[in-house]
């Protein structure tokens, strides 16, 4: 008979979200799909709002990642005022970019995934968690605690506050940065970096311990989109678009973001809230692509730091030739953004010019559409606003880097399944490799559907008529 496995909700990850498995009558997997269970409705209600409130109301869609929707938000309106933000203040928004790449990257990994990777998939889910981690390897667990503690403060510093900052604003930030914070922030760095090359260094001792995942959690071709600078190496704040396919053939080079549009599509699925993009030239859904660290790294010719670029040379050893295709190794690429994050902070507050008083562009709205892009943790940010003669917002549109990653989510969650899931022995412990796959691409689920929401915590077995017929709660 045939039978429905519910995942609900997925664990570990910023949202919520469940995962169906359909089992055939031999107990093999037909079918899997990732539903977004949240409903999407920022975009409207920004109608009718003033641009200038743009960037504080859309920071709400999150209290993880809300640096990266300030950013986003503000170089669209930059777009509106058409103006180009003093370079003092453009570092400044650099900074706390990179502050915000490491804190969340360091939520990631020390926090949502090493409890799989030090206490193992089929480990009792009661401990299988960042408590457990204290328990098993406390000075890990410490680390990551401080990495993410240097981040936040750092945003604190600059900001005025860990979550949804107002410092940034349009055409550059509000205040320029005083000697006494630069002194403190630079005072981290040292502690910081030296905590990233000692997880980077001991996480390369795990990785040989999970050739099997590797080969199985979202192993798939896809294309992979992301900023670089002009140079082709690694950006966050600024750039221009490149894409390139499974094979690393570049199809795409130096595109301007507010020229997205031709490249990338929304189609909509009944199945989920969250909206799937495509490269419009290869359709839907051939036209799959990946974003995040991983594709920042597959995409760039050097990160530009000492560290970093020999992590990224060691992060191109994972594989013989082409971009890293496994899912699994975006875990390595964000050890290697933290460290580029960290070293290149450093760089920017040792800039001579970086208490230049000269950090805002002041203008009135001079265009009707707005576009701003940014490298969110996660990925590709994109902000896209339209405003009427009085400045009020007429149409918004939001693509989240959550987003960019749901159809190769979906195909994952597939692959992990049909390799890991018996549906005749049915174990906690595969299902929560299916739920791994997912925490590798670090969804950000209150982002990608712009909205809050609660679910019970079970994973269901259910009959080919919808009776559940078995309930495995989780701890």
């Amino acid at each position: 008979m045939s039978r429905t496995v519910v995942i609900e909700p997925v664990t570990r990850i910023e949202g919520h979200a469940r995962i169906t498995l359909q089992l055939g009558d031999a107990g093999e997997v037909e079918d899997a799909k990732f539903h977004l269970t949240q409903f999407r409705g920022f975009e409207k209600f920004c109608e009718g709002r003033p641009y200038r409130e743009m960037p504080a109301l859309t920071a709400r869609t999150c209290g993880i990642c809300p640096v990266s929707h300030v950013l986003a938000s503000n170089k669209a309106c930059d777009h509106l005022l058409s103006v180009s933000i003093p370079p003092t203040g453009e570092k400044l928004r650099r900074i706390i970019n990179l502050a915000q790449i490491t804190q969340s990257h360091a939520l990631s990994f020390f926090h949502l995934s090493s409890p799989d990777l030090l206490l193992g998939w089929d480990s009792d889910p009661v401990s299988r968690n960042i408590f457990g981690v204290m328990r098993q390897d406390p000075a890990l667990a410490k680390d990551g605690i401080r990495l993410r503690q240097i981040g936040q403060t750092i945003i604190e510093t600059l900001g005025g506050k860990k979550i949804h900052p107002t410092w940034v604003v349009p055409g550059g930030v509000s205040e320029p940065l005083t000697q006494e914070k630069r002194d403190a922030m630079l005072a981290l760095l040292p502690e910081g970096l030296d905590i990233a090359k000692r997880t980077y260094a001991f996480f390369k001792t795990l990785v040989p311990k999970f050739k099997d995942e590797a080969s199985h959690f979202g192993n798939q071709p896809t294309m992979f989109l992301s900023l670089v600078s002009p140079k082709g190496h690694l950006e966050h704040y600024d750039g221009l678009l490149r894409l390139k396919d499974a094979q690393g053939r570049i199809l795409e080079d130096m595109v301007p973001p507010h020229e997205y549009e031709r490249l990338i599509g929304e189609a909509v699925e009944d199945f989920s809230y969250m909206k799937f993009p495509y490269y419009k030239p290869q359709g839907y859904p051939k036209g799959i692509y990946r974003v995040g660290p991983l594709a920042r790294l597959n995409n760039v010719d050097a990160c530009g730091t000492p560290y970093a670029d020999v992590a990224l040379a060691e992060f191109h050893m994972l594989q013989e030739s082409g971009p890293i295709a496994s899912s699994f190794h975006y875990h390595y690429a964000r050890l290697v953004e933290i460290i580029y994050a960290l070293e290149m902070m450093e760089r920017l507050l040792k800039d001579p010019t970086i208490l230049d008083a000269r950090v805002r562009a002041r203008a009135r709205s001079n265009r009707y559409e707005g576009i701003g892009v940014a490298e969110a943790p996660r990925g590709l940010l994109m902000h896209h606003y339209r405003i009427d003669d009085e400045g009020l917002i007429t149409w918004v549109n939001l693509i989240i880097a959550t987003g960019h990653n749901n159809l190769a989510m979906n195909q994952s969650i597939r692959q992990v399944a049909d390799a890991y899931v018996d549906g005749n022995n049915l174990q906690e412990g595969m299902l929560n490799r299916v739920e791994a796959v997912i925490r590798c691409f670090d969804p950000c689920l209150s982002c990608a559907s712009h909205a809050f929401g609660e679910m019970p915590i079970a994973i269901e077995l259910k009959d080919a008529t919808g009776r559940v017929v078995d309930t495995l709660r989780r701890g």
